[in-house]
């Protein structure tokens, strides 16, 4: 089957071959007004992974939470033994992608797990998660819940977003979820990326194409109200369509042409009036003709610095020029690696 489609697996399923597992589990929570949620969830977190792999770690990045979630934070990685929870405090508030990052270029483990704050991703379901990427041809795997877990206006939200992620060139976007499981060594890829705007989809895209999604059960919130709003969703849209792709350009250039065209139209048909004598008032040929020339000159020409645009903003998100898939037992390596640097503009916290 094509890499550029996912393979679904049920819930539950875990293909043969090496424990997708073997070289360790790190899980990244980005935290923000969590201090309700933060220590139940680490709490039943932790047991999962233990009874999966000896090698795991939790890592709870607060993103500039005004609240206590730092606190709450700090008070139960103490409960657990040294580096089975880190805390990774951001000196503000950045957002839940840029927070990811930050956790993602500190995990110390081959597979890397993505999970919500707020107790609606299941730990019971990390081996679920985990089971296709047992596969070694699978990179990246989604948690596509079972049952809608959010009302009829934020899942329309939601679907805008993937239909902009879809527009930025994530494959699949429609299975998108912030349920992930990735291998660790992806984000060689995308360690140079410092966009304020990141979204760790798209930069997760151009890692790979190797994309699976499987079905999990997610509990309903039940403390506290989503920070993503209808509209936070929808700006977060707007900046998947215009940061990470050059479609809106596209769309700018195909309309020059098409004025044009247009254009040249209401010229022939305006001066075959003229001709056979049905336009009687003086200059109106020639305005007309004017506008019909100069409209489609300027759009046109717009368009044209428009792909130009495009060419400078793609080469402006540095994207790889390739990702060499690493061999069977290099994955492995990463196991007990200390965390590589953070980009610049996320790494004011060691």
């Amino acid at each position: 089957m094509s890499d550029t489609h996912p393979r679904a697996h049920a819930a539950g399923d875990a293909p043969s071959g090496a424990s997708p597992w073997s070289g360790g589990v790190s899980v990244v929570v980005p935290c923000y007004r969590s201090e309700g949620t933060l220590a139940d969830l680490v709490r039943a977190v932790v047991p999962a992974l233990a009874a999966l792999t000896p090698h795991h770690e939790v890592l709870l990045v607060v993103d500039g939470s005004p609240d206590d979630t730092a606190t709450v934070a700090r008070a139960v990685a103490a409960e657990h033994p040294a580096q089975v929870v880190r805390v990774v405090e951001l000196r503000r508030n950045y957002g839940q992608h840029n927070a990811l990052l930050a956790g993602v270029a500190r995990a110390r483990y081959a597979v890397t797990v993505t999970m919500d704050d707020d107790l609606q991703h299941r730990p019971d379901q990390l081996a679920t998660l985990l089971a296709p990427l047992a596969d070694p041809r699978t990179d990246l795997v989604y948690g596509v819940a079972v049952d809608e877990e959010h009302g009829a206006a934020r899942s329309l939200a939601s679907r805008v977003v993937k239909s902009a992620l879809a527009i930025a060139g994530v494959p699949n976007a429609r299975d998108v979820s912030a349920f992930r499981a990735f291998r660790t060594d992806l984000r060689e890829a995308f360690s140079h990326v410092t966009d304020p705007f990141v979204s760790l989809d798209v930069v997760l895209s151009w890692a790979t194409t190797s994309v699976e999604r499987v079905p999990v059960r997610m509990d309903h919130r039940s403390v506290g109200t989503s920070n993503y709003t209808v509209r936070g969703l929808l700006k977060h849209a707007a900046n998947m369509a215009t940061g990470y792709s050059v479609l809106p350009l596209r769309l700018v250039t195909m309309l020059g042409l098409a004025v044009s065209v247009l254009g040249a139209v209401a010229l022939v048909a305006v001066l075959g009036m003229y001709w056979t004598g049905r336009i009687q008032v003086a200059g109106f040929t020639t305005v007309v003709a004017m506008l019909g020339i100069l409209s489609g000159a300027l759009m046109l020409s717009i368009g044209i610095v428009g792909e130009y645009l495009g060419r400078l903003h793609v080469r402006s998100m540095q994207r790889p020029a390739y990702v060499v898939r690493p061999e069977p037992l290099a994955t492995s390596a990463l196991l007990d690696v200390p965390a590589r640097p953070a980009s610049a503009a996320l790494s004011e916290h060691p």
